[in-house]
């Protein structure tokens, strides 16, 4: 790949080095954006962030946490029939979803029981 000049009679300039490297470091980047989703609850409400976006539900807001039967994630189930997805657990971890759904629900009983 760094050779310029091949037995093959091809021409890699040093453009097309330069190309091939921002290509791979922009397919990094995209494939880091998988590892990006979050969830936090706390004493001011819940975050959540996932592929793109981040926003922090206040508790009068947040009515609780479900996992909707063949959905793909999680969604926190807000006021009007409103959710927002919640990428950080998914169904495809199977065991570790249902604990972490069952540790949400801890949470969440337990900050509101502070607030009320």
């Amino acid at each position: 790949m760094l050779l310029k000049v091949g037995s093959t009679g091809v021409v890699f300039q040093t453009s097309d080095q330069v190309a091939i490297a921002l290509l791979g470091a922009i397919i990094g980047c995209v494939v880091l954006l998988f590892a990006r989703p979050r969830l936090k609850i706390g004493p001011t409400g819940v975050a959540v962030r996932n592929l793109i976006g981040f926003k922090v539900i206040p508790w009068s807001e947040a009515l609780g946490v479900s996992f909707p039967v063949g959905a793909r994630w999680a969604r926190l189930d807000l006021p009007d029939d409103e959710y927002i997805p919640v990428m950080a657990i998914q169904a495809i971890d199977k065991g570790r979803a249902v604990e972490a759904m069952d540790e949400v629900r801890d949470l969440i009983d337990r900050y509101r029981s502070k607030l009320a």
